[in-house]
């Protein structure tokens, strides 16, 4: 996810049990110019995990030149973005706008397997452009006759961007239509979700996105439920220090002025979640009291407080002074 699964968030989530975790979508020829900032998004993460770095790009030059660079650089494996629905990827002919153009796709995959060497090469993509172009059978197809190991389906068109609801038997078409995995994607909250996806669209796995935002564990619990482990959920004090590790980590990665506002989005996620027995107007408070603080061992003591110490009362009247 772009802006969110940086190094410091990978970390939290391997460290609650996600198996494999997935870098920020880059630009290949971005990626290839070496800007700090584009480099960034694809740092390892410490910890278990396979280091996943998803590539875009809308020349095949470009997947070339920017698959190479992570395969000298150990990355385990290469994803191939062709389901970004963003203005500004699908304008300059890349991510899902490759579903509209399947031949150009397939010289983007062709390179992308090129420059991973031995490295595997996977590809994530949606349904189709929209409702008349379904197309992710025939892409998938086309992937996996050029060695793609595996693919992501979200289970929305393009041109739903994320209304609706994810379409979760839509993306078994394209399970029937293939012999490699294929995840299912798009509105997986919890385990009763990943398993309802799972039976509809008779995939392999789940891909978790936006819901694991201020729930690093959310993988790790769904990976528990499917495969009958019994979960335990973080406590409130381990859940804390997981939040004040990432904006550790962050701050590391990014130096202390935008490693604080990149970690705020999370922060504000994390309180999201939190229980704590508060009416929605005094969360939004200390959520919005808290994304403020500009110096971090002060961001670190009131979460602690937060978490830890305060009564919600006290919480709410700090957030309000």
């Amino acid at each position: 996810m772009s802006g969110a699964t940086d190094a410091p968030m990978r970390r939290q989530a391997v460290r609650f049990g996600a198996p494999a975790v997935v870098s920020e979508m880059v630009a290949g020829e971005t990626l290839a110019k070496a800007r700090p900032d584009v480099v960034r998004r694809t740092c390892r993460h410490e910890g278990a995990g396979f280091w996943i770095v998803q590539l875009a790009a809308r020349r095949p030059g470009d997947m070339l030149a920017g698959a190479r660079l992570m395969a000298e650089a150990g990355v385990d494996v290469i994803d191939i973005n062709m389901g970004c629905p963003s203005k500004e990827v699908t304008g300059g002919q890349s991510g899902s706008a490759l579903m509209r153009d399947l031949g150009l796709a397939g010289e983007i995959i062709d390179a992308a397997i090129e420059g991973a060497g031995d490295r595997p090469v996977t590809l994530k993509m949606r349904l189709g452009w929209d409702d008349a172009r379904l197309n992710a059978p025939e892409l998938g197809q086309i992937a996996e006759a050029k060695g793609v190991q595996m693919l992501t389906v979200h289970g929305r068109t393009r041109c739903q961007f994320y209304t609706g609801a994810a379409d979760w038997a839509a993306v078994r078409e394209t399970v029937e239509a293939v012999s490699v995995p294929v995840i299912v994607n798009g509105d997986i909250r919890d385990p009763a979700s990943a398993k309802a996806a799972l039976a509809l669209s008779g995939a392999h796995g789940v891909m978790v996105g936006r819901a694991s935002m201020g729930r690093p564990w959310l993988a790790g619990e769904i990976l528990a439920s499917l495969e009958g482990q019994r979960w335990r959920a973080p406590d409130l004090e381990a859940q804390c220090e997981s939040l004040v590790e990432q904006i550790e980590d962050s701050l590391a990665l990014y130096g202390p002025n935008l490693g604080l506002r990149m970690v705020r989005k999370h922060v504000s996620a994390a309180i999201d979640h939190l229980a704590l027995p508060l009416p929605e107007p005094e969360r939004r408070a200390l959520r919005s009291a808290l994304c403020r603080i500009e110096d971090p061992d002060e961001l670190t003591r009131a979460l602690r407080a937060a978490y830890l110490e305060r009564t919600p009362e006290e919480l709410v009247s700090n957030a309000y002074a």
